[in-house]
């Protein structure tokens, strides 16, 4: 796996969706639409109230409607979730997911080689791997506490695409529909998805509080891509 991984160094970035707790984007620029490098969803949250572990959900989309197919995780995208631990906005620590073999494998969380849009694969700093899911669902937790997936998830994003394409075009005066008559375009539909739920002990303090006053990590998401 060493000698795999070390393959990937000097990636350059392609792909970039930014949040503080929740942020959804889909349908990228056409470099990266309808691989894993286009990302689609980004959630970070605590897994019960008062817990002392973050989860971080990171979707990339393949193709996004029902009747197209998916493809799966290319095997040179590195995902790396990036986290501001100082308030500076810029990747303090990073936790990154790359695939090899059927397998996915985890780094992190540590300060990076460098910052910006390039990346080095961190292989000093292995978190733990997981078999990538295919029907059944697969995950693993390390002697650390760390539990990881990867594999593909409904996507969770209701949105009627038509309708909306229909507004913009200037075709439906009437405007968008009523939540109980619109028509969830993505249903049936996967993402692909990692999952990450770490100790917080290993990201240290929260960086602020959200706007209802709770701690929060400032985080986000980029897609890199071997050049």
């Amino acid at each position: 796996m060493m000698k795999n991984t070390h393959k990937i160094l000097g990636l350059t970035f392609l792909a970039i969706s930014s949040l503080v707790i929740v942020a959804a984007d889909h349908i990228d620029a056409p470099s990266v639409r309808g691989t894993t490098a286009d990302i689609a969803d980004l959630f970070a949250f605590e897994p019960t109230e008062g817990s002392d572990n973050t989860v971080f959900i990171v979707d990339l989309q393949s193709n996004v409607l029902p009747d197209l197919a998916y493809g799966t995780f290319d095997e040179d995208v590195l995902i790396e979730v990036n986290i501001d631990t100082d308030g500076d906005l810029e990747e303090d620590l990073v936790i990154q997911a790359i695939p090899r073999d059927g397998t996915m494998y985890f780094f992190g969380p540590v300060t990076p080689l460098q910052k910006g849009l390039s990346s080095e694969v961190l292989i000093d700093n292995p978190l733990g791997n997981v078999r990538i899911s295919e029907a059944t669902a697969i995950t693993t937790t390390t002697a650390n506490g760390v539990s990881l997936f990867a594999g593909p998830r409904q996507d969770p994003f209701f949105f009627d695409f038509f309708q909306f394409n229909a507004v913009i075009g200037g075709m439906a005066p009437e405007g968008f529909k009523p939540a109980d008559e619109a028509a969830d375009t993505f249903d049936g539909a996967n993402t692909l998805s990692i999952a990450i739920e770490l100790p917080n002990s290993l990201l240290g303090n929260p960086t602020g509080t959200n706007a209802l006053g709770v701690p929060v990590y400032k985080t986000w998401v980029t897609t890199n891509k071997k050049q």
